[in-house]
């Protein structure tokens, strides 16, 4: 339980770090339901973390009613994660890269936060949740899986980001699912947080 907790916390600043400092200042796009998050926050100024639980809310309903199991094991992750996204927004602008390797590292800590999370049978919920449904019910590693659902995201984004930051959205995303499915692939996590067996 210890372990699922710092999982949590852990995860999700790397992925409040990864979005605020690295993804915001260029408008770039993750997938899923943070995409649509980021979306939203470019185009209405909605809070991106507060739009991730309004949107996972029928995806939670699905999870009570199918897989309990999961609707636990997951729920505590979204709330904390979109929490911390929208505390650590004043970061925004604190670190001065350039487009690319900010797309690089942005997607490179918001999928260990995400895999950190998914090692640990807990997930920031949305697509990350639905993308675990799946990986549970097939052969699919949840990398490949949540990969696919963010590029579909990106794609509809494309008329309000711009084909420039695009392409380099499309580097985040891959960022991620590497990130992610190395993350979720092998037994151990890191030095600092002990593994399942």
């Amino acid at each position: 339980m210890l372990a699922k907790m710092a999982a949590v916390f852990i995860g999700s600043f790397l992925m409040g770090i990864g979005i605020n400092v690295f993804i915001l200042p260029f408008h770039l796009l993750d997938g899923g339901i943070i995409g649509i998050g980021l979306l939203l926050k470019y185009v209405w100024g909605f809070k991106v973390g507060m739009t991730i639980i309004l949107l996972s809310v029928p995806i939670y309903f699905l999870a009570w009613k199918f897989d309990r199991r999961s609707f636990v094991n997951s729920i505590h992750g979204m709330l904390v994660s979109s929490f911390i996204i929208d505390l650590l927004l004043p970061l925004k602008g604190s670190i001065h890269l350039p487009v690319m390797e900010s797309a690089v590292i942005g997607g490179l800590l918001i999928g260990t936060g995400i895999g950190i999370m998914l090692r640990y049978d807990t997930s920031t919920g949305g697509t990350d949740l639905l993308a675990l449904f799946i990986s549970k019910r097939s052969s699919l590693n949840v990398g490949v899986i949540i990969f696919i659902i963010d590029a579909a995201v990106i794609v509809s984004g494309l008329y309000f980001i711009g084909e420039g930051m695009f392409f380099y959205s499309l580097i985040t995303i891959l960022s991620v699912a590497f990130a992610t499915s190395t993350i979720t692939l092998f037994h151990s996590v890191s030095v600092f947080l002990t593994p399942k067996s």
